[in-house]
């Protein structure tokens, strides 16, 4: 404790403000379990970047953490680009401080000598990664904590083609903050590097969304959409992209579209939540709409909700979606004669299997990466020139659409599930119709997540140890069959217990271990890199022989997922 009690001490010197000095003063004289909490680890880049609850401290967003991140990044570009004008832009959401944050952090770039794009209000976080690109920047940031409650803030960075930052550069960012001290941030703007974008912007992206988006569909006038914004930054975008795509029949969720850090109609604005899309289901159940789209508060997520065979609405989820949206992109693809071999689509090692099944039968091959759009950006950079990227996703409700945005983008995302749908309805089915026969194609996958909340210092501990026990004494069995692959991507191994053979996985280190059976069961195992929670995943799958037979089959997997989850004691 003695050591976190200096730590915190260097946050009453002359170098942070009076009102910092204050509350640190106060935590220290009255509160020593909330003073060790903000002070026990730094903020650091995780796979979404920074993110983390506001206040102060060493492990809280504020204006010095977040400065000295920016102070880091500024050094950094200052020696990669030393004989040009640096240029970044900056977005934020609809979060607390969002604004003014980005404001900060805008004055620590040009105090650096970095020219600044500036958003003059808040935007979607897909436009941000289009802005990179468009504006001709060298990075950009964006303020946002996507779904998080609403005391949390976070900090994502991107490099010039628009995607997040990977190895080697996100190490070298952070050894480059990691070597600062809080008094060498430069927070004197110079106002003349700072320039206001916004309506240019916003219409360039919007044009390109319905351009990558849309396939000439016929009927989307008789398509009934509900949509919510979740009180998130999509309101400033994706209304005006459905007008722009042709789609007239749209209904809005009133009571959650003004932008509102307190999401004061949700427990939580994430629309892989049920909870989360109520209000926009009960809509649609009042006037008959046939498909839900809800988004996240930074626009890079979406939930749908379509009717099923006996015409209620039902959620689906991230597997199901990307399944859908990666058979119809390569569908039209084959349709217009474009697949020549050379194409793929991206996808993660925690996401569904049947991805990868549904690319083979076009002959399109899946790259697979580590959790985090940041991958699959990397993926497309990595192809340029060699292969076209169609599209990629992952199972926490994201998809990129063609390769103008790097990043999980609900915008775009949002009318390629209208046009599925649109055409399904034109064609006197429907989009849950056109997944089950994917299903009847393949194999019926059914999929599902449980997290584990551990907070604070004991609980990272906790997510630590579950990590070596899984590690040390692997699963053998699951549910009767035998695990014949263990990979563990932090050791970069893939275990064959069967043969006790051991191959190199050729993909980044990371805190993941995935145990696979001979019948195609696969449990994932991961902390959270941006939450205090481990998650576990898990995938079954069983033939589907009719769509008539799916409820059967579902509610066979469904009790296998559960027989599984008692077995691990994960209840």
């Amino acid at each position: 404790m003695s050591t976190l009690l200096e730590k915190a001490k260097l946050w009453l010197t002359d170098t942070f403000d009076t009102e910092t000095k204050k509350e640190i003063q106060h935590l220290i004289d009255t509160d020593q379990d909330q003073l060790a909490d903000r002070f026990y680890k730094d903020m650091e880049f995780g796979t979404g970047g920074m993110r983390g609850i506001m206040g102060v401290g060493t492990n809280r967003i504020n204006k010095y953490t977040l400065g000295k991140a920016t102070q880091g990044l500024s050094n950094y570009l200052n020696q990669t680009f030393s004989n040009k004008q640096i240029k970044v832009a900056i977005a934020f959401d609809c979060r607390h401080n969002s604004k003014s944050f980005a404001k900060i952090v805008a004055d620590v770039f040009s105090a650096n000598g970095i020219q600044v794009c500036l958003f003059e209000d808040l935007r979607p976080t897909p436009e941000l990664s289009f802005a990179v690109k468009y504006l001709g920047c060298d990075a950009g940031i964006v303020l946002t904590a996507s779904h998080n409650p609403p005391e949390y803030n976070g900090y994502k960075v991107y490099w010039a083609d628009g995607g997040q930052i990977v190895p080697p550069q996100d190490g070298e960012i952070i050894n480059e903050v990691n070597s600062l001290e809080f008094s060498d941030i430069k927070f004197n703007a110079n106002e003349n590097l700072i320039e206001v974008v916004g309506e240019k912007v916003d219409d360039a992206f919007i044009e390109a969304s319905v351009k990558n988006g849309t396939f000439n569909i016929e009927g989307r006038a008789n398509l009934k959409i509900v949509f919510t914004s979740l009180h998130g930054t999509s309101i400033t975008a994706i209304p005006n992209a459905f007008e722009k795509a042709g789609y007239t029949d749209v209904h809005i969720v009133e009571e959650q579209r003004v932008p509102n850090g307190d999401f004061p109609t949700v427990a939580s604005p994430n629309p892989e939540e049920p909870a989360a899309l109520k209000m926009a289901t009960d809509l649609a159940d009042k006037i008959s709409a046939d498909i839900v789209i809800g988004t996240d508060p930074d626009c890079d997520r979406l939930g749908i909700a379509v009717r099923d065979l006996e015409g209620n609405m039902k959620l689906l989820n991230g597997n199901q979606t990307m399944c859908l949206m990666t058979n119809f992109l390569i569908k039209k693809w084959q349709e217009a004669e474009k697949l020549n071999g050379k194409q793929f689509v991206g996808s993660t090692i925690v996401s569904t299997n049947l991805v990868n099944e549904i690319a083979a039968s076009y002959g399109v091959e899946t790259k697979v990466g580590l959790t985090g759009f940041k991958w699959i950006a990397k993926m497309v950079r990595e192809a340029e020139g060699k292969q076209e990227f169609i599209g990629g996703g992952e199972e926490s409700f994201g998809y990129m659409v063609g390769d103008f945005v790097r990043d999980k983008d609900a915008v775009t995302a949002t009318l390629l599930a209208c046009e599925i749908a649109a055409e399904a309805k034109s064609k006197g089915s429907s989009i849950y119709q056109e997944l089950l026969q994917i299903y009847v194609n393949n194999n019926f996958y059914k999929e599902h997540l449980i997290s584990l909340v551990r907070k604070g210092m004991d609980g990272a501990q906790q997510i630590a140890q579950m990590m070596v026990d899984l590690r040390e004494n692997p699963v053998t069995e699951i549910d009767g069959s035998k695990v014949n692959f263990v990979y563990d991507y932090e050791a970069s191994t893939k275990t064959n217990l069967l043969t006790n053979t051991v191959e190199t996985i050729d993909i980044p280190k990371s805190n993941v271990l995935i145990y696979e059976t001979l019948e195609g069961t696969k449990i994932a195992a991961r902390p959270s890199g941006t939450e205090p929670k481990i998650k576990f995943y898990f995938s079954v799958n069983a033939p589907l022989d009719a769509i008539e037979n799916a409820k059967n089959v579902e509610a066979e997997l469904d009790a296998k997922i559960q027989r599984i989850i008692v077995e691990m004691k994960l209840t």
